[in-house]
């Protein structure tokens, strides 16, 4: 069935980006007939759409985690447990989470980009809609990359990004099986291990680049989808990514990034039920500050999907497609 299709089979019927009642949604609409589950849909119509898309929101089907477990299931064969600060772990068994349970707004990015395992694929189900603000907004990243001003953009094609941060001894014994890994062994990190490392000063960091635009998972369009909005604008960091010739990005880069993102970015009004999917190489995302966030609950998980070639930007092994990946993190003593 073409991704355009009126009709997703007799249980949903589809609206086209740029038409229906939001002429301005840049996301593909399939809204429920009758008693339909998220599950009758066909897996390969919904990544049709990701793949024409970039974006799906599915509504008027009942909101169940069930229905979660089995959409994210048939797409992805991995998932990452994303241990961002406040979250709660709805079902263990599914790695299905809930979002950051604040009530801050939260500026534009793509879901784990500081990280070397970013998601191909983000699921935000809601349980329960906020009763005032709380929208999730999204952004187009390879229609951004087309609106920036030309020497902001031919600025970021020169570039990559690296993200360098600190390689603690728990770290180490994650990829190296010891917390003390001689030169030779930093030198040469298994097929598993997606960093390099390098010392800097008598500190040892642990390192990964991307290209400042990238091609997207379905194309070879360009897109803007990095860390660089929310370092800035939430945790008040220039530092993190920097290009690499070492220099921050520049101020002017930012403000002109921000200005071309404004017009489009489109919030998502949450309903009961409604399945945001999104193509996590092209579209970012972020939140409006929310009234009450007591009053709003929305699942989360974050995939790699089926029958996709593995991230050539990645190792040559990357143990994240496959079950649940659990990111290192520092041993607790009970």
């Amino acid at each position: 069935m073409a991704p355009d299709a009126a009709l997703c089979g007799a249980m949903a019927r589809l609206i086209a980006p740029g038409s229906g009642p939001n002429p301005g949604q840049p996301y593909a609409l399939v809204v429920a007939e009758g008693e339909a589950a998220a599950t009758d849909i066909d897996p390969a119509f919904l990544v049709a759409l990701l793949r024409s898309r970039g974006a799906v929101l599915l509504r008027g089907f009942p909101p169940s985690i069930e229905q979660l477990q089995t959409v994210t299931g048939r797409l992805c064969s991995g998932s990452v447990f994303n241990e961002s600060p406040d979250r709660a772990l709805i079902d263990p068994a599914h790695n299905i989470q809930s979002v950051n349970g604040g009530a801050d707004a939260f500026p534009l990015h793509p879901e784990l980009s500081r990280e070397p395992w970013k998601p191909d694929v983000c699921f935000f189900h809601c349980l329960i809609p906020p009763d005032q603000g709380g929208e999730t907004v999204i952004c187009d990243g390879v229609a951004l990359a087309d609106a920036l001003p030309p020497a902001v953009r031919a600025g970021l094609e020169r570039h990559r990004l690296f993200y360098i941060q600190p390689a603690p001894p728990w770290q180490l014994a994650h990829w190296f099986g010891t917390e003390t890994p001689d030169e030779a062994m930093l030198a040469a990190p298994p097929a598993s291990c997606p960093y390099r490392f390098m010392r800097i000063g008598d500190r040892l960091a642990r390192v990964f680049s991307r290209p400042a635009l990238h091609r997207t998972l379905f194309g070879d369009a360009r897109a803007f989808g990095n860390f660089i909005l929310f370092a800035r604008d939430y945790l008040g960091r220039g530092d993190f990514p920097l290009l690499d010739d070492g220099r921050p990005v520049p101020d002017d880069w930012v403000a002109a990034i921000r200005a071309a993102a404004a017009p489009l970015t489109v919030p998502v009004a949450w309903q009961a039920g409604d399945l945001l999917i999104l193509d996590n190489s092209r579209f970012m995302h972020g939140r409006n500050p929310i009234a009450d966030p007591s009053a709003r609950l929305i699942a989360s998980n974050f995939g790699y999907l089926r029958d996709v070639a593995r991230d050539p930007e990645g190792p040559a092994l990357q143990p994240w497609r496959q079950g649940i990946f659990v990111p290192p993190r520092p041993v607790v003593s009970v």
